[in-house]
């Protein structure tokens, strides 16, 4: 059985964070932080397939954590490469309909199910051969989650939902809200409403719900809306935000020092 797939059927809602700075020693410092899972991101970020095997290499030494890898795009050749180096749990970006979705089950499964190339006698996925059983249970041990973000795939969701092998669903806020006219605004009244909506129509359909949110007042509703785990976070976000408060406080505690060096003169 896939852990991340039980853990996202019951249970407490699982709150993960962004993994995006490319960086090993990053991944180490945020793994070991007790969060439950965590995305390692190739679409908007610098990883690649030799980063993506390093990352994943250091997340072994923390199996509490979970490892969802999501490639740059539908791409079954890249999709392969992930599930060779070991990645079980995928996430498609831009699933806009349900032949989208039911080309990346295909890329997830081997023949007959779906497309993916046999390489397991060079692949750490299956210990280079040493899980004898490896390509009569892979397509077992792995999950498929697809992205919903855009107001057309929205118009197809139940369509999407319902695809056999998709495992869970899992909201966009930035790109639906730039589909629907509101770029840059993903907390736009009525995106969270088309969120809300989006959420309660995966869970009618019998699968796993997923949204990114860094506002929490925002993780609250989208939970109790259905989602059954959560984006709160990401990597080089919190390191940014962090420098910046840094750099905000120290500043202004010397403002008020050349300020009063200046009074007593």
């Amino acid at each position: 059985m896939n852990r991340w797939t039980q853990h996202i059927t019951g249970g407490a809602p699982r709150i993960g964070m962004w993994l995006a700075s490319g960086s090993g020693y990053v991944t180490e410092i945020c793994a070991g932080s007790g969060i439950d899972w965590v995305l390692l991101d190739m679409e908007h970020a610098p990883n690649d397939i030799r980063t993506t095997l390093e990352q994943l290499q250091v997340l072994a030494g923390y199996p509490e954590v979970d490892v969802v890898v999501r490639p740059p795009a539908a791409d079954p050749v890249v999709i392969k490469q992930l599930l060779d180096i070991g990645a079980q749990n995928i996430m498609v970006p831009m699933i806009d309909g349900p032949e989208d979705a039911s080309a990346a089950v295909a890329a997830t499964r081997y023949p007959p199910r779906g497309i993916r190339g046999v390489g397991s006698a060079l692949a750490r996925a299956s210990r280079w051969n040493r899980i004898s059983d490896y390509l009569a249970t892979a397509d077992e041990t792995v999950s498929l989650t697809v992205q919903v973000e855009t107001a057309e795939a929205l118009r197809h969701l139940d369509d999407i939902a319902d695809v056999d092998g998709v495992d869970a669903v899992f909201i966009g806020p930035a790109d639906l809200a730039a589909s629907m006219g509101k770029l840059g605004q993903p907390e736009h009244p009525d995106v969270v409403a088309a969120i809300d909506g989006a959420l309660a129509t995966i869970v009618e359909h019998g699968k796993s719900a997923g949204v990114n949110a860094f506002n929490p007042r925002l993780v609250g509703q989208y939970v109790a809306a259905g989602a059954r785990f959560v984006l709160v976070g990401a990597d080089v976000a919190l390191l940014a935000r962090g420098v910046e408060q840094l750099v905000d406080k120290y500043r202004a505690e010397r403002m008020r020092g050349d300020q009063s060096e200046g009074q007593g003169r």
